[in-house]
């Protein structure tokens, strides 16, 4: 008897997503609920004001207007949340290996490309360098105690000047010690990079690259993050 295929993997509806955000939100601002209350609030005292003070004043006008404003008020709770669970998941992932990785392959937008992979990496201590690249060059990320990483970020420099020749590499190290860039500030970091290339020589800078990378297959990759358990996902 043939087996059955098996079934596709159903993804968390959209209620679902947002109860699970806002139960990883509220772990880290307990006063998340309280807020959000008082927004609703607000927006609606503010779409009735400005109901009352808008002629002519009929019954139906400030309900609609107070609706108007109850939309709004539920806008700007799930914006506060988001942004708040945006900067809890910084807090989160501060520190874990893996961290650098998740947050260029997700953060960085279409500008850059990047992978959560890294292309460096000691087994021992779990140090390793990640690599994106953009409008803006090459970057060399080291994540973990800086003084291990020097070998590692050496060779991933030297290896991206030698197959982009004239191609800007910038070195940045993931910490919160002098000149290191915490966690949080890594995406807003690296685009703040200058513009150095077209997208052409972008494109040529990836596949030269590429062709000349090592298979980092058979090292261990290190383990501590996981994304899905780390927050919850955001609503579609």
């Amino acid at each position: 008897m043939a087996k059955r295929a098996p079934e596709p993997e159903k993804r968390p509806g959209f209620f679902s997503q947002i109860k699970s955000l806002f139960r990883f939100t509220r772990e880290a601002y307990p006063w998340l609920p309280w807020v959000q209350i008082a927004i609703l609030i607000a927006g609606i005292l503010i779409g009735l004001i400005v109901g009352y003070l808008i002629p002519p004043l009929q019954w139906w006008t400030l309900l609609l207007w107070g609706i108007t404003g109850l939309m709004a008020g539920v806008l700007g709770a799930m914006f506060l949340m988001t942004r708040l669970s945006t900067s809890a998941m910084y807090t989160k992932i501060d520190g874990m290996p893996g961290a650098t990785g998740h947050v260029i392959s997700t953060s960085l937008g279409r500008r850059w490309q990047a992978s959560d992979t890294p292309v460096g990496i000691n087994p021992k201590t779990q140090e390793a360098v990640y690599r994106a690249v953009g409008r803006g060059g090459i970057v060399v990320i080291g994540e973990g105690t800086r003084g291990r990483l020097t070998r590692l970020i050496n060779e991933e420099r030297s290896k991206a000047q030698r197959v982009a020749n004239g191609v800007p590499v910038t070195v940045l190290y993931v910490g919160h010690g002098d000149d290191e860039v915490t966690i949080a500030d890594l995406a807003k970091t690296i685009k703040k990079i200058p513009k150095a290339i077209d997208k052409a020589t972008m494109a040529a800078v990836i596949r030269r690259i590429e062709s000349v990378s090592q298979s980092l297959s058979s090292l261990p990759i290190p383990k501590g993050i996981d994304p899905t358990k780390v927050r919850a996902q955001r609503p579609r």
